[in-house]
């Protein structure tokens, strides 16, 4: 079997497991049964003559050969699917975009270098989805993103090991801050000193994103009074009463009444990186656009003191 007798479904599923890291995670997203994503798989390594992913506990990592050939499916998937929108007579997605973002980077900044966009470029059309910084990687590697705008913490390292190195460019760097009730004691002043924050209760994230929302480097096991994942809800408990969250000082805009973000002195600052990030090579027209509109959005945050 050569491998230009591989399939597109076998190369639409092969491009969501190296999105979603894992045949579970892929099966889910494309309602297949998981035993129909390892059979795909399978064919399509068998048509490669090669390995395409290595089976681990937690998942899959693609070989060298499955990276080549993600970069390649991502190619011939997309080609097909703009065919199939000419043939209907749809728009062929030269002037769109498909972005990925982290949680809080929708509050404020996403909707803002949209708004820009549409002032100065309103034919290009952008569609976006919120994902954690390393799935939102994953999906650019495997073509499904054009875009991302991603976090990072330090120590500051590339956001994958994987070559060719993706295209990286800070839009902004600013310290971690915390979030509390108005009532709370902790906001009778300007900041916050890091040894106050021993004894606190912490609102944090869901599952394995509990540490967000935990001061970093804490001596001490945090008591996690709440755990929820989106930004808002964690707020609206801040502010109810019960508990302090870490947050940017880019949610300043978007606090709900009750809420106060201070900074933290006393301690090694923490600070925060917002990234854009792309495969490398000439990026379309409209995706050129876009990032022109993130580093205005950034910029404006940061003349506001965001």
């Amino acid at each position: 079997m050569a491998f230009t007798d591989a399939s597109l479904t076998a190369l639409r599923v092969f491009r969501e497991v190296a999105e979603r890291g894992s045949f579970t995670a892929a099966a889910a997203a494309l309602g297949y049964t998981q035993s129909a994503v390892s059979r795909q798989i399978a064919s399509l390594e068998r048509a490669a003559g090669t390995s395409l992913v290595e089976r681990r506990h937690d998942g899959v990592r693609l070989t060298a050969a499955g990276r080549l050939v993600v970069r390649r499916a991502a190619t011939v998937v997309d080609e097909v699917d703009a065919a199939a929108r000419d043939l209907v007579g749809l728009p062929d997605g030269h002037g769109s975009v498909r972005l990925g973002w982290f949680a809080s980077a929708g509050a404020a900044l996403v909707p803002r270098a949209l708004a820009e966009l549409r002032r100065t470029h309103p034919g290009i059309t952008v569609t976006t989805r919120e994902g954690s910084t390393p799935a939102l990687v994953r999906a650019l590697r495997a073509g499904t993103l054009d875009l991302a705008l991603i976090a990072s913490a330090p120590p500051f390292r590339p956001p994958d090991s994987e070559t060719p190195a993706l295209q990286v460019q800070t839009l902004s760097e600013r310290s971690l801050c915390v979030a509390v009730p108005t009532t709370h004691p902790l906001a009778r002043g300007e900041f916050i000193d890091v040894a106050d924050l021993s004894g606190q209760r912490w609102i944090a994230g869901s599952r394995n994103e509990h540490v967000m929302g935990v001061w970093p480097g804490l001596d001490e096991r945090p008591d996690i009074a709440h755990t929820a994942r989106d930004w808002l809800a964690k707020l609206h408990l801040v502010a109810a009463g019960f508990g302090i969250t870490t947050a940017p000082a880019a949610l300043t805009p978007v606090l709900p009444p009750g809420v106060r973000v201070l900074p933290v002195r006393g301690g090694p600052s923490e600070r925060r990186r917002i990234l854009l990030a792309r495969l490398p090579g000439r990026p379309s027209d409209a995706t050129a656009r876009l990032a022109e509109a993130f580093r205005a959005a950034a910029l404006e945050d940061k003349g506001a003191g965001l």
